[in-house]
């Protein structure tokens, strides 16, 4: 069984940042691309960004590309999505997921494996 435990949510003002983290309970995580997704209220779950197998190729959406990094330490079995200068808009709760492939999907449908879920509130 494959478990992905979150952490690092929380509430910051506009400008601020954050840093989520993701840990893989289970084996051959190296193996696989990892990828955040977010989902706000009233809204479809959206992509934030993704990371093939060994860190080598990232991708983001548009509307946080220049201020989210997303990394990740495969010895650790963990990723990370640095966020910085948030607004309004990043509230969201934020999920992390494992790719059924070794290289970084942007579509849900992609992703076998998910987190609980963090709390991500960024306030005025």
């Amino acid at each position: 069984q494959v478990q992905l435990v979150q952490s690092g949510g929380g509430l910051v003002q506009a400008g601020g940042s954050l840093k989520l983290s993701c840990t893989a309970s289970g084996r051959t995580f190296s193996s696989y691309a990892m990828g955040w997704f977010r989902q706000a209220p009233g809204k479809e779950r959206a992509f934030v960004a993704a990371i093939n197998y060994n860190g080598r190729t990232i991708s983001y959406a548009d509307s946080v590309k220049g201020r989210f990094t997303l990394s990740r330490d495969n010895a650790k079995n963990t990723v990370y999505l640095q966020m910085n200068s948030l607004k309004t808009d990043d509230t969201a709760v934020y999920i992390c997921a494992r790719a059924i492939g070794s290289q970084p999907p942007i579509l849900a449908g992609d992703y076998n494996y998910w987190g609980q879920g963090t709390q991500v509130t960024v306030s005025s």
